[in-house]
């Protein structure tokens, strides 16, 4: 169900139009929000925030293949570790700047002076045991590239190429099985909870709320 530019690829001004939401209750429990273009968005969804708005509608959920993107997340994902995921979010296109495009081969060759060019550079989260660990995820990235072929044929495998439809939890055997995995390899901020977000970031699990126009989910659930 991955959309296309002319679905969801309205400019932030576009996104600025919709980026309100009038409150109206709960259901179940959950609180719902009825928003300017008729959708309705989990309710993580800030009305207030574009970007989130934008994350919301054109990643988060969409199976993602290509190992560019998954660096990306992966990296973005490690970084967030005790802190909000907006935060990260404004601070993305400075990353991206920052750590060459989020080029894992590149990253995997910073020296010392790189990073501490890194944990002066104020755009970023400034804290140098992500950054290290930034390094040494890279290195055994190109590792798992390496001996798998591509890092998402090595994340997949998890699944048997299939999405997995899971709601309301913030770690799961799933997250716990490939994060041990990663740590055994040597990655760093890789934890079960990171692991999480991350596969519900890259579609491996579709976490969408059953309100959300996102849902249906884009393949059947799949188990281990």
């Amino acid at each position: 169900m991955k959309r296309n530019g002319n679905e969801s690829g309205r400019g932030m001004d576009g996104y600025a139009a919709v980026a309100h939401a009038i409150y109206r209750g709960s259901v179940e429990g959950k609180n719902w929000m009825e928003w300017n273009d008729g959708k309705k968005r989990c309710a993580w969804a800030n009305p207030k925030d574009e970007a989130y708005i934008r994350y919301h509608d054109e990643e988060w959920g969409i199976p993602v293949h290509d190992d560019g993107k998954l660096f990306e997340m992966l990296l973005l994902e490690s970084f967030q570790a005790g802190l909000s995921w907006a935060c990260i979010l404004h601070k993305r296109e400075h990353f991206r700047r920052a750590f060459d495009g989020f080029d894992a081969k590149a990253i995997a060759g910073y020296d010392d002076a790189k990073c501490e060019a890194l944990a002066r550079d104020a755009g970023i989260i400034r804290n140098r045991l992500k950054i290290r660990a930034a390094v040494t995820n890279a290195q055994i990235f190109g590792a798992i590239q390496r001996e798998y072929g591509t890092f998402d044929a090595y994340l997949w495998r998890w699944t048997k190429g299939k999405t997995v439809v899971e709601r309301g939890a913030a770690t799961s055997p799933l997250s716990d099985a490939i994060s041990e995995d990663l740590r055994k390899r040597g990655m760093k901020f890789v934890g079960s909870t990171i692991i999480y977000s991350y596969l519900q970031a890259v579609g491996v699990l579709f976490s969408h709320e059953a309100e959300c126009w996102r849902t249906p989910a884009p393949c059947p659930k799949a188990g281990l």
